[in-house]
């Protein structure tokens, strides 16, 4: 599969996705299932195992495009919102549903089995999860499947945020976690993808793919003073967003966690480690 990325490109030797034949090579080509995510949100790892790597996560609501199942609980397939590939657990998808209406708008959000807060909750709704509404009572948004969501915590699937910067400060103090993507723990790139998605911005997954493709490159001054809010700092393998021309905030492993830190202090602690700023790009003008 020379020249095809393979996080993004559904193509093993045994099996492919239909749209992909005659440009890479496989044993059987398949046109896949829409299927949707049916749990508050399912990891996509790099093997059909527990204990592989997490390379991301899927979050409900979302669509995914099944090629292939292993018929021991793993589904591999495409996301259809960023095109990562990866193994999903089976029994957090479910043939593709209704369009979503609304979207959680909270940090996180609860699902009550009736129209009742003080039921046991039945789930924990991630930023981003998307659900069909059917009508809202007494305050609480009733979805298809007769769980109950508080209507504050909801959004329309049409309506988006204004500041990403502003919805990643929401995620500070959260667990730094490699392939995350939740205020349960996500990594420096998930933060960026999540907090432009909430804008209405489409963002690949990755550190590498947000650098190429996200916004315009820019070039700053040599001490980084003249960032603005929203310009996003990379380096190899890690990227920042700027707060302004002194701090920035970033999912990171030294501090384990989502922080707030002075520009300077962060550029000083990676050089330590050999990591110097490869680019900054300014994805959207911040008012």
């Amino acid at each position: 599969m020379r020249g095809f990325d393979p996080r993004v490109t559904p193509a093993r030797a045994d099996v492919a996705a239909k749209y992909l034949e005659g440009k890479v090579a496989a044993a059987r080509y398949a046109e896949g299932q829409v299927m949707e995510v049916v749990e508050p949100q399912a990891s996509v790892r790099r093997e059909p195992r527990p204990d592989a790597p997490l390379e991301t996560e899927a979050l409900k609501g979302e669509r995914v495009t099944v090629y292939d199942s292993d018929g021991e609980g793993w589904a591999w397939g495409q996301l259809n919102a960023d095109n990562y590939v990866g193994w999903l657990p089976a029994n957090a998808l479910a043939p593709a549903g209704r369009q979503p209406t609304h979207k959680v708008a909270a940090l996180r959000s609860l699902a009550f089995p009736g129209p009742s807060i003080k039921l046991p909750p039945v789930e924990t709704l991630p930023l981003g999860a998307k659900l069909v509404v059917v009508r809202i009572e007494d305050r609480l948004a009733v979805t298809h499947s007769r769980s109950y969501v508080p209507a504050s915590h909801l959004a329309p699937i049409d309506e988006y945020e204004t500041d990403f910067v502003a919805v990643a400060e929401r995620f500070v103090g959260t667990p730094y976690l490699w392939g995350g993507k939740t205020s349960l723990g996500l990594d420096c790139s998930g933060l960026v993808q999540i907090a432009l998605t909430a804008c209405g911005i489409a963002c690949p997954r990755d550190s590498d793919m947000q650098e190429a493709a996200l916004g315009a490159p820019i070039a700053a001054a040599a001490d980084y003073s003249d960032l603005r809010r929203g310009d996003l700092i990379f380096w190899k393998g890690h990227v920042a967003i700027a707060r302004d021309g002194r701090s920035l905030l970033h999912a990171n492993a030294f501090h384990m966690a989502v922080e707030v830190e002075p520009f300077a202090d962060a550029v000083a602690r990676i050089r330590e480690t050999g990591g110097t700023i490869t680019g900054v790009r300014r994805p959207v003008v911040q008012s």
